[in-house]
């Protein structure tokens, strides 16, 4: 059983030889049958009305959408800074809410100053490695992607691999660095035909086929042997302390 692009989406990728671009083969993914469409999460890291790591995202969504994953951007404008106020606000639930429902993300930033951008980092620093016994990010899969100003660099891409990995995220081996992008995109926003766009349809396209992959096993994939001890240690601790208190009051 394979999963079948969306048609509506192909009108829109005009740069796209679909058919070199067909939906994921469940059956060579040991996926079975799949109950659902991946759910994928897509960050951007600039708040410019002419962002590219947004229009970026939105290119790399109708990718996503055509290899038959259903989608959510999450909007960084009105993202308070990180413990200014509650974690009760609309937009942190918002996006810890997304991030809980999501079994894969995509994460796109500028590079500023050589390193991710503070609005981008703000969005992930929300996102709890634990909140109780719910982990918001463990086991998704990640693609990273960057867009540079000038001259390719990978410094971005780098630092995102990073935090996937804080992050206890299953990032993919391929990976998007968008150089001199106000080149690559044209006055509506879209991305020009290229290897660079070609490189991006990679990355999706991967993504899309690793989520597949993992989703289902990954409870079992980050399953530890030292969070099992502490359990288990736990639990005799629990056991020896009520027999304990059994005693005392017996004797009492």
């Amino acid at each position: 059983m394979d999963i079948q692009p969306q048609s509506q989406q192909t009108q829109d990728l005009p740069h796209l030889v679909t058919d070199l671009l067909p939906g994921p083969r469940l059956d060579d993914l040991g996926a079975g049958d799949s109950a659902h469409a991946p759910r994928i999460m897509l960050l951007y890291g600039s708040l410019r009305l002419q962002s590219y790591s947004r229009k970026l995202v939105l290119e790399a969504e109708r990718i996503l959408r055509h290899l038959g994953a259903e989608t959510r951007v999450f909007d960084p404008h009105g993202l308070p800074l990180l413990d200014s106020v509650g974690s009760d606000h609309p937009k942190v639930q918002q996006l810890r809410e997304w991030s809980l429902r999501s079994e894969g993300q995509v994460w796109v930033s500028p590079e500023r100053h050589g390193a991710v951008t503070g609005v981008f980092k703000n969005q992930i620093d929300w996102l709890p490695l634990e909140d109780g016994s719910v982990r918001p990010t463990q086991g998704r899969t990640l693609a990273v992607m960057q867009v540079c100003g000038g001259s390719q660099s990978f410094n971005v891409v780098n630092a995102l691999r990073v935090l996937g990995r804080w992050m206890r995220m299953v990032t993919i081996p391929n990976q998007s660095s968008v150089a001199k992008a106000w080149q690559e995109f044209d006055d509506a926003g879209r991305m020009r035909a290229s290897p660079f766009y070609d490189r991006v349809v990679d990355v999706m396209e991967e993504l899309v086929k690793f989520t597949l992959l993992v989703r289902g096993r990954s409870d079992y994939l980050v399953d530890r042997y030292s969070e099992r001890k502490g359990a288990d240690a736990a639990t005799r601790l629990a056991q020896a302390s009520g027999v304990a208190a059994r005693v005392t009051a017996a004797s009492s």
